[in-house]
């Protein structure tokens, strides 16, 4: 305790002393100076005191038990710093507004404009240079030329011609020539050769502008660089016969000829003279002449000669280390960082923050957004969109999509997008664990609405085009949406479908045509149910018999009939009535077959009769049971009638005295009858049951059947007497039940069409009959806990089957019915109409019931190379292609609670590679179809 006493003193006495070195000056400061010098201080001290908290309470053996999202091999941010976070205090954000500038070769950046850029127009600056006193700093004038000020001039310049670009051009002209390059590499190669690797290196100038000259002047100070770098810009810029010629296309150096504010850092409006301080990025110059590799010999031979001493620039000694080889692939080797495949930077984990790790690396790898946002995607942004966030979000997300596509580049730590998606989607703030396809939609959609090229939104009334061509009306309905929605989300990502309600009542049909960002497959353990359903048969004949069945979860009553006719080999004279029963009752018949299934529950039992086909004006008589139950209360004997069993179910036409239904009562009841063989089965067991006679036996078994016989007998109308007082039948249709006598009239209204039998069982009958049969009835689905499913594999071509099937409604997703004039539940059918550039299908693995919630581990097996949907879209028009290929994935591995995400990411040319959060490795095409598949993105493959 000693030593964490010392330490948490520590920060403390530096704010102490802090505090009382800076007291002296607060007497001068105004009040709201004086507050805000205070919340600086309280919050650097804050800082500090967490600081040393870290150092003490976190290790890395402990802080995955911080963290759901534990990755064995994923760096984590200590947990004090997670909660001390982007969440409550906005990152400075001053790094996001730096545009960096690049000097390339003019020819290597010609190659890649005409394939990949727009018009960009540039500014064309004779260069010319001369050296300080001592060989210490170099002085360049440019001055415009006022002759060439347009790109179509440009080819006819001569000389050394360079190119000054912006940090996104000079990342799409690399990009572009690192595919070009890759292109012709093997495809197992994972990086590109050394010799192809190219070198970049930073130099720090000094810019200023000269209104009595009217030329720009640039200076590239030794004690402003290291020296090796130094040296190589004396090699660039040095004087010689040819003239030295700079292109600007970055917009930048322009402004210092105008009173306009540029956008870059620590620069103010234009004052004559004054000298800014810049990085000026260098790349791609080899140096192989003869000339330079005496001059470098010669610098060489100078910075080691006894009488110089090296130049310490940042406390550390540089020399030149290597020189140019003479094929001029490298001029100082290990002095500047190589530039290898691009598009290899992981993201850090800041905290259960995989989900968006995942989805992100698939964003940002669809060839689309990256040109697009490597380019001058700021001119679209919308200040002025109520939905969007003033450009915020699209410009964190194009600054994160810039430092992933850097060469050489660490892994990155989100901080500042995370922050800035917060303010958007609340939901996302703090660090739990989310899905990666929810997070997936948000962001696309506050992309497009911070991109929206629509200031204002029309007002758009829906027409009604019942009767107009399915295409005129399908056109109509994109044109209105791109009139409220335009962005490169909407060109690149959005498709339009056409979905189709039909009213189970009036046959009312309404066609609509809308937009869809992303497809959610089914798969088809989420789209069908099992179901078990009992059948009970009125011949008196067949014993109840269970079916098991799948029918769709959203299905109607015409499915579950479909399926458990054939299943029970129902006959063409006959009808399934079904019925829900609760607490031995029926508790509703389901009678309509536009009846949802949705609404049986897991846990119901359902029970199926098998009626004749006859008129529906005969009553329904329904026959529930009652047994005597004898209750012990305080000591005192109670006794009252409860039901059990399932009722039986017959449709009767003739009703005109009890008798008719107590035989047809015994009919259904028959099949139920213990036989003679299982009693004297029974009875053999039994070394008490001996001493009963044989005779005595077959009186007991056989009397209820005594009934079926002729009436006109003594004998008959004895038994007649007996099995009366044996069953007693009560109509319960009434206030009171009234017993039905033998051979009293029934008195039934011809409006009747359904009539409630009670019979009452007294102990006897109980004995004779298996009541066990009547009373076994199983839930409709019994959930096995514990038990493990067999690895299920689909098609993803089935999967979209199912999502394009006709199914019902919900009911809890009713449509109002312009004709019925109120909510139906209508039958809905989806049709593909028109396809996106990028396809991005989610695969609908989590399912949530009452009671459950389960992750499918369904093997999909998905196309890689050849989606081929031309089957499965409405339109014929071959305007575009309907093939499709794999280029990202998002995985979840694991269960609800918690689990993993990871993105495999194609770079072309069936190079594969797996981001695992800040680790990125190759990964072998084969091993990319997993069961963990779960969103897929696909680029639409041009027709050859």
């Amino acid at each position: 305790m000693n030593g964490i006493k010392e330490t948490l003193n520590f920060p403390i006495i530096i704010a102490k002393t802090t505090t009382r070195l800076l007291s002296l000056k607060l007497a001068s400061l105004s009040s709201s100076s004086l507050r805000l010098f205070k919340a600086v201080l309280w919050k650097a001290a804050r800082a500090v005191v967490f600081l040393s908290m870290d150092d003490i309470f976190s290790s890395e053996d402990d802080d995955h038990l911080f963290d759901l999202d534990y990755h064995p091999y994923a760096r984590k941010r200590p947990l004090s710093s997670r909660l001390d976070c982007d969440e409550y205090d906005e990152p400075d954000d001053d790094e996001t507004n730096r545009n960096k500038l690049y000097l390339v070769p003019y020819r290597w950046w010609r190659e890649a404009q005409r394939s990949v850029f727009d018009q960009i127009g540039g500014i064309l600056y004779t260069v010319s240079s001369n050296h300080g006193s001592g060989d210490s700093e170099i002085v360049l004038d440019l001055r415009k030329e006022e002759s060439f000020t347009s790109r179509d001039k440009v080819e006819g310049v001569s000389g050394r011609e360079y190119a000054l670009v912006n940090e996104a051009l000079w990342l799409r002209t690399l990009k572009w020539h690192n595919d070009s390059k890759t292109s012709i590499e093997d495809a197992t190669y994972s990086h590109v050769s050394e010799v192809q690797s190219q070198e970049l290196f930073p130099l720090q100038i000094r810019l200023s502008f000269s209104p009595e000259t009217n030329l720009l002047l640039v200076k590239i100070s030794l004690k402003d660089n290291a020296v090796d770098l130094y040296r190589r810009a004396c090699i660039i810029f040095s004087s010689q016969s040819e003239p030295l010629q700079i292109w600007d296309f970055s917009g930048q150096t322009s402004q210092f000829l105008t009173n306009e504010r540029i956008n870059l850092p620590n620069i103010s409006p234009r004052k004559p003279g004054k000298e800014v301080l810049l990085e000026l990025n260098v790349h791609g110059f080899f140096v192989s002449t003869k000339e330079s590799n005496e001059r470098l010999a010669e610098w060489s031979k100078t910075e080691n000669s006894p009488g110089k001493s090296r130049v310490k620039i940042n406390k550390s000694s540089n020399s030149l280390s290597s020189y140019s080889t003479p094929d001029g692939a490298s001029l100082f080797g290990s002095s500047y960082r190589g530039i290898g495949l691009l598009g290899l930077t992981g993201l850090q984990n800041l905290g259960n923050t995989c989900f968006m790790n995942s989805a992100i690396q698939c964003l940002v790898h669809t060839p689309q957004l990256v040109d697009y946002f490597l380019g001058d995607y700021r001119k679209d942004i919308n200040h002025e969109n109520p939905l969007g966030m003033n450009g915020e979000l699209v410009l964190a997300f194009g600054e994160l999509l810039r430092k992933l596509w850097a060469p050489g580049a660490t892994p990155v730590a989100p901080r500042m997008f995370k922050f800035k998606l917060s303010k958007f989607a609340p939901q996302f703030s703090g660090y739990n664990q989310h899905d990666s396809q929810e997070f997936l939609a948000f962001l696309l959609d506050g992309l497009h609405e911070d991109l929206n090229r629509v200031k204002h939104k029309p007002y758009i009334e829906a027409k009604d085009a019942e009767a107009c061509p399915d295409k005129e009306v399908a056109d109509e309905y994109w044109q209105n949406h791109l009139a409220r929605n335009d962005s490169i989300i909407v060109d690149v990502c959005q498709g339009q479908y056409r979905s189709t309600l039909v009213c189970p009542v009036c046959k009312k049909v309404s066609v609509t045509f809308d937009p869809f960002m992303y497809l959610t497959l089914p798969l088809p353990s989420t789209t069908m149910r099992t179901m078990t359903v009992t059948v009970f048969s009125t011949d008196g004949i067949a014993l109840p018999i269970p079916f098991t069945f799948t029918v769709p979860k959203c299905g109607r009553l015409k499915d579950l009939l479909d399926k458990l006719s054939v299943a029970c080999s129902l006959r063409s004279d006959e009808i399934l009535l079904v019925a829900e029963m609760y607490k031995n009752q029926i508790f509703r018949l389901l009678d309509d077959p536009s009846d949802s299934l949705a609404l049986i529950r897991d846990d119901d039992r359902l029970v199926a009769y098998r009626l004749p086909k006859v008129s529906e004006t005969y009553p329904l008589v329904v026959f529930s049971h009652q047994q005597l139950e004898r209750l012990n209360s305080f000591g005192v004997m109670a006794s009252n009638w409860k039901p059990f069993g399932v009722p039986l179910v017959s449709r009767m036409q003739n009703l005109s005295s009890g008798f008719e239904i107590r035989n047809q009562f015994l009919k259904l009841l028959s099949p139920f009858l213990i036989s003679v063989e299982d009693t004297l089965n029974d009875y053999d067991g039994d070394e008490i049951g001996n001493t009963v006679s044989e005779t005595s036996k077959m009186e007991d078994i056989i009397s209820p059947l005594v009934s079926d016989s002729d009436t006109g007998s003594d004998s008959v109308a004895e038994n007649d007497f007996h099995l009366n007082t044996d069953f007693k039948f009560y109509l319960v249709d009434k206030m009171d039940p009234v017993e039905i006598k033998m051979n009293d009239p029934v008195q039934v209204s011809r409006f009747t069409k359904q009539l409630d039998v009670s019979v009452h069982w007294p102990d006897k009958m109980i004995e004779k009959y298996d009541t066990c049969l009547l009373s076994s009835l199983p839930e409709v689905f019994k959930t096995q806990l514990f038990t493990r499913r067999p690895q299920e594999s689909i098609s993803l071509y089935r999967c979209l089957e199912g999502f394009l099937q006709e199914e019902p409604l919900g009911p809890d997703d009713m449509w109002y019915c312009p004709r019925c004039k109120k909510p139906q539940q209508a039958n809905k059918k989806l049709d593909l109409w028109r396809l996106p550039e990028i396809l991005v299908i989610h695969l609908k693995r989590f399912s949530y019931s009452r009671f459950f919630k389960n992750k499918l581990e369904t093997y999909v097996d998905f196309p890689i190379h050849d989606l081929d949907l031309s089957n499965y879209i409405s339109p014929t028009d071959g305007q575009f292609s309907n093939r499709y290929q794999l280029y990202a994935i998002s995985n979840h591995y694991g269960g609800m609670g918690g689990g993993h995400y990871t993105a495999f990411v194609d770079l072309g040319h069936g190079r594969w590679y797996e981001f695992d959060d800040d680790r990125v490795f190759p990964v072998s095409e084969d091993r990319i179809k997993t069961s963990a598949a779960y969103v897929l993105f696909y680029r639409r493959v041009k027709e050859v």
